[in-house]
């Protein structure tokens, strides 16, 4: 039986500056590329989900490149405990390599699959490589967590070496992954019960000019001036220290968005229970409406109010959608037709390729008021000065709602300024 590492890929679906493939390389004894379709995930999904044909994608990239190395991915499909189980009766495991996933559930499997290689001896690596800065690396100098993003953001940065932000040089250890004669068998995604169609998703290379000029246009929906590379941080397809590098010289502002990225890792981490609450609780007494009707609406993109149904119209057409508009879309939920910040959440959950439970879970909270660092309640976007300010030409409208100016376009399904009053009523009689 042949004695190997695993390196267990995630959400690090790259070769190059990977921290626990590195790590599993520099051993020096043959690495077994792995990636696991877990059915534990993929059976609540949809099947025509795009972030199962994004990972598919990125997988046989990495594929490729394996391939020329004279080695290959090996893929399963399972949960990931009978993956290995299975794979220990086929090779002599010395250690399985992984980078830390800080999801509850992510943190509950490597759980019971630590408990298991144990039993077996196999020793169990995990590194920190989706982030910069994890768990409890910034918090006050009492050891609390930042609940606020302004000095976490100042304490981040000033914890910043270069150190950290220095790559894995992997590449120096491409000869120590396992040597195959015949390509492990990729599957299709058919064979894992999903299905293909024609969608094309944003490139990991963003030029340095977008980055530059991003302070400048990242607001406007109209035009490619955010970098699209949410989907491939989400799913490590690039390295987050090669990008926080890059930000470093380029633009301070997208810098911060990277580390409101990790700002909400951070909560996440801290706060395990905003995944079903607020994360602060009396917001959790609103009365929230539950209008399936007006739910629909909003999710259909059949509001009366055009850039929150382009926003809407854009998430279902393509599976993203432009983060100011995000915020709109948020707000109107929540403060125009007060249904339950859940609802949206679990919605953007099911549609964004991008999807990140700390994130979205962060950005819901804040559009509703109720978590870290968000928005005051009273603050409510009015999608017309919103539109005005951000999209004044209609060319974002006009793209995802044609229709808009014609008489088939449907009616603001509520007043704007009656819908404000209400809101600033219901959360005011709910934190009384």
């Amino acid at each position: 039986m042949q004695k190997i590492n695993i390196s267990w890929f995630r959400r690090d679906l790259r070769l190059h500056d990977n921290a626990a493939l590195f790590h599993a390389l520099s051993e020096n004894i043959p690495v077994l590329p792995l990636f696991i379709f877990d059915t534990q995930i993929l059976d609540e999904l949809d099947a025509n989900d795009k972030r199962v044909q994004f990972i598919h994608q990125a997988l046989r990239q990495m594929e490729e490149q394996l391939n020329n190395l004279s080695s290959g991915l090996h893929i399963m499909h399972g949960t990931a405990l009978e993956c290995l189980q299975q794979l220990t009766s086929v090779y002599e495991i010395g250690t399985v390599f992984t980078n830390h996933d800080y999801e509850p559930y992510a943190m509950k499997r490597d759980e019971a699959i630590e408990e298991f290689l144990t039993s077996k001896q196999i020793g169990f690596k995990t590194f920190k490589d989706q982030v910069v800065f994890e768990t409890n690396e910034i918090c006050k100098d009492d050891g609390k967590p930042y609940t606020v993003f302004t000095p976490y953001s100042k304490k981040w940065k000033a914890a910043l070496t270069e150190h950290h932000l220095k790559p894995y040089p992997t590449e120096t250890f491409f000869s120590n992954f396992i040597q195959i004669k015949q390509p492990f068998h990729f599957p299709s995604l058919q064979e894992i019960g999903f299905n293909e169609d024609d969608s094309t998703f944003p490139s990991s290379m963003t030029s340095d000019d977008i980055i530059r000029q991003y302070h400048l246009q990242r607001d406007i929906p109209s035009i490619e001036g955010t970098s699209r590379l949410s989907v491939h941080l989400r799913f490590g397809t690039i390295s987050v220290r090669e990008l926080a590098s890059k930000a470093l010289h380029l633009n301070e502002k997208f810098l911060n968005e990277l580390i409101w990225r990790e700002f909400y890792q951070s909560i996440l981490w801290h706060f395990p229970y905003v995944v079903n609450g607020s994360f602060k609780p009396a917001y959790d007494s609103i009365q929230w409406s539950h209008n399936n009707d007006t739910f629909n609406a909003w999710c259909e993109g059949n509001t009366g109010y055009p850039i929150v149904d382009a926003g809407m119209r854009q998430l279902n057409q393509t599976g993203w959608m432009h983060n100011r508009v995000r915020m709109i879309v948020a707000s109107f939920l929540t403060k125009h037709l007060l249904i339950d910040w859940r609802w949206g959440e679990a919605y953007f959950a099911k549609k964004l390729i991008d999807f990140d439970l700390a994130s979205n879970n962060g950005g819901w909270q804040w559009a509703a008021g109720c978590g870290v660092d968000a928005a005051p309640y009273f603050r409510i976007f009015n999608p017309y000065l919103q539109t005005l300010k951000f999209d004044p030409t209609f060319a974002y409208i006009k793209k995802w709602v044609p229709e808009f100016e014609s008489f088939s376009y449907p009616k603001p399904i509520v007043d704007h300024k009656e819908a404000r009053e209400k809101c600033l009523k219901t959360y005011k009689d709910a934190l009384q």
